[in-house]
């Protein structure tokens, strides 16, 4: 039971994000236009563990006004591997350089509107290599007890979809 799509329109693009109206048809033979975010470039995050802890951001989200708990993520650079921009991220994001970095998946965080690829990795072990180079990233980064994790994952001090995929993941498995 497939859609089928019959055409496509642009309504906003950047080199963010593009607004799309995609004429579909259901397979019910329903007609009409669904909006697609199309967000071109994939994206990564790094769950770092160390002896019991995990290295999380503690952050604003302007779109949402919210704090929260965060793993360090980020968009790909053009030709940059989602590998590639998972230690880019974390060293801009927290100052440390993840170890022998791990995939543990990807997932797409809202197939039904969001066209985005979000790749997930695990590094037991990173080096501290400075202070972040990216300042407005978070307003602290720590190294937290994974049981400490574990309860926030519960309370809802983590809420964004990356990280608690991410972090589900990584202490689940």
């Amino acid at each position: 039971m497939r859609w089928t799509v019959h055409g496509e329109r642009t309504l906003y693009d950047s080199d963010w994000v593009r607004l799309t109206l995609v004429d579909v048809e259901l397979p019910s033979g329903e007609r009409y236009e669904h909006h697609v975010v199309r967000i071109p470039r994939p994206a990564a995050a790094t769950v770092i563990r160390r002896d019991g802890e995990v290295l999380l951001l503690h952050r604003h989200r302007l779109a949402t006004d919210t704090w929260g708990w965060e793993v360090p993520a980020g968009r790909a650079d053009p030709g940059e591997s989602p590998e590639e921009a998972a230690t880019r991220e974390a060293v801009e994001e927290t100052g440390w350089r993840p170890r022998d970095l791990r995939r543990l998946g990807a997932f797409h965080p809202m197939p039904g509107l969001v066209e985005q690829t979000f790749h997930v990795f695990v590094s037991d072990g990173a080096d501290h290599i400075g202070a972040p180079s990216d300042q407005d990233e978070a307003e602290r980064v720590e190294w937290l007890p994974e049981d400490s994790v574990r309860e926030m994952l519960r309370d809802g001090s983590v809420s964004d979809g990356y990280s608690l995929v991410a972090l589900h993941w990584a202490l689940d498995r």
